[in-house]
């Protein structure tokens, strides 16, 4: 009799099991999904600090959820911009058109960013600051976001928070309810008249409250008690002085005070509770602020990461709490990986060298003005390895697209600092080679930016003179990610099957039931999903005991 009792028992939690984990969107289940993206977490930290970690950050998601350990991007331009609007829109460059952080903008004879858009308004912002109006008008692919907000009538909520707009912005798309980033100097939270002409009250509270203020003046301490850095006011090379996002966002403190916004934004917004699953997009950018000065072996990211895995820690508690981890899935992955310090590569004995972009217009120009017998501003831009090009200076010396992107790829690889180069006219006409790092730069090809050239340097080569590291590389420092799941659907294991970025929109849309983005390519990681999920027959994975 206790054994028929047991026995009906589990046939009950298994049903009550796939009802939560088996629903859609349609019908909250599950109330919500939250997608972390850690700016230049690189795919073996996971394993290079496993033993530090706590069961109840990273861990969680490691042991008790589904992770990929063999997840790179397949393109070449690996930045911020392009890694976050790929998570989104589970697509690369080439269909979502983000190609790089900022490209040289030939209608309006400058520099522009990503997100920056001079029809809207930031919001929220303190009186003089001087910020750019910013949204998702370049993205020409929808997001997850976008299709959940379609399915569901728009009743379904999408969010995003991040330190920087192209990573708040870029992951949700055009529907979304709100994307937050930080304002530099005061370290506010802001928006775009895009969403909303003032900021909700609780937002305006959580300004209000002079929360930045406790951040100040902090010193940066590993488990010894040995002090990396403080977040003591400071000032820049012109006597200027920093704001929040230089001096508090290289540290720790910056995700504490993230999530401090973002928990109220749970709790002020009711995500979780409406009739649709919700979405939240979570980007945490001071890995990347940090990394860049110090470099991916530094004990000082070490401790950062430890700090964030306790941080991480707190906040599925909270998730726990407010929602309940049964009612929420949970992704995690990075927008682009971190090259070794060149200084670090040469200690092993690696050509690894410096270079300093700043001089290539210059002394490009010097070179296309010498072999063309007409001097001239040849190349107006250099967003590493991207270089963009004057075509008014060219059509002067009658000279047409694809001739000047070749005579300046040309020039790069006499230079030393290009072994190839790929151009625009070159990849648009699909006159590239069938070779993987071809595919590459060819999945980064974007129309923007008027004519440009997409430079193959040598591995471990920094654009910087100075002590800073790089991601913009097509090679596995910089396009190996993690990438892990956890909710009820995913079956806890190490997977070593490939996988990349663009498969986390494609899964989570299929298990929620709605359409994929409009441009995705990803696939659906089916030999991670509980057996009545899986639509094909999925390896056995290595087991976490």
């Amino acid at each position: 009799m206790q054994k028929q009792i047991r026995s009906a028992l589990s046939v009950v939690l298994v049903l009550l099991l796939a009802s939560v984990s088996f629903g859609s969107a349609y019908n909250a289940r599950p109330k919500l999904v939250v997608i972390i993206v850690v700016d230049q977490f690189r795919g073996d930290y996971l394993e290079r600090y496993r033993d530090q970690l706590s069961p109840n950050g990273f861990r969680m998601l490691m042991d008790r959820g589904a992770n990929f350990t063999d997840c790179y991007y397949d393109y070449a331009v690996t930045m911020t911009a392009p890694g976050h609007a790929t998570i989104g829109t589970g697509a690369y460059s080439n269909a979502h058109g983000i190609g790089n952080n900022e490209w040289w903008d030939p209608a309006r004879k400058k520099v522009v960013t990503s997100v920056q858009d001079g029809n809207v308004q930031v919001v929220g912002a303190s009186k003089g600051a001087e910020e750019d109006g910013a949204s998702p008008h370049n993205l020409l692919a929808d997001t997850l976001g976008d299709e959940l907000r379609l399915a569901t009538g728009g009743k379904a909520r999408v969010f995003s928070v991040s330190l920087k707009d192209r990573a708040a912005i870029l992951p949700v798309g055009y529907s979304a309810n709100g994307a937050f980033w930080l304002e530099h100097q005061s370290g506010k939270f802001v928006t775009s008249s895009y969403y909303m002409n003032e900021l909700p009250e609780w937002a305006k509270k959580f300004n209000e409250s002079n929360r930045p203020e406790k951040y100040w003046n902090l010193e940066v301490k590993d488990a010894s008690g040995k002090v990396f850095r403080s977040t003591a006011p400071a000032k820049d090379s012109k006597a200027k002085p920093l704001g929040f996002y230089d001096v508090v966002g290289t540290t720790s403190f910056a995700n504490d005070y993230q999530l401090e916004f973002v928990r109220d934004l749970i709790t002020n917004e009711k995500l979780g509770s409406g009739e649709s699953t919700d979405l939240l997009v979570v980007s945490f950018s001071s890995y990347d602020i940090l990394g860049h000065k110090v470099g991916p072996d530094s004990p000082e990211m070490a401790t950062m990461t430890l700090a964030l895995d306790k941080q991480l820690g707190d906040f599925f508690s909270f998730l726990g709490r407010q929602i309940g981890l049964a009612n929420t899935w949970i992704a995690l992955t990075a927008d682009h990986g971190a090259a070794p310090m060149p200084e670090v590569a040469q200690a092993l004995h690696f050509s690894a060298a410096r270079f300093d972009e700043k001089t290539l217009p210059a002394s490009l120009s010097n070179a296309i003005g010498t072999k063309l017998a007409k001097p001239g501003d040849y190349v107006k831009h250099v967003g590493w390895p991207v270089i963009y090009l004057s075509a008014e200076a060219f059509a002067a010396a009658n000279i047409k697209e694809a001739e000047a992107e070749k005579m300046v790829g040309e020039a790069l690889v006499r230079s030393g600092v290009a072994r190839d180069f790929f151009s625009k006219a070159q990849v648009a006409s699909g006159q590239m080679p069938h070779t993987s790092i071809a595919a590459r730069y060819e999945h980064s090809y974007s129309p923007y930016g008027g004519w440009y050239v997409m430079a193959v340097p040598p591995p471990f080569l920094s654009p910087y003179p100075e002590t800073i590291i790089e991601h913009y590389s097509p090679y596995s420092y910089n396009t190996h990610v993690p990438l892990l799941f956890f909710g009820l659907p995913f079956q806890a294991g190490t997977y070593r099957t490939h996988a990349e970025p663009t498969d986390i929109a494609v899964t989570l849309s299929s298990l929620l039931g709605i359409n994929k983005p409009t441009h995705a390519v990803g696939r659906v990681l089916t030999e991670a999903l509980a057996p009545a999920l899986a639509a094909t027959p999925a390896s056995t994975p290595e087991k976490h005991e």
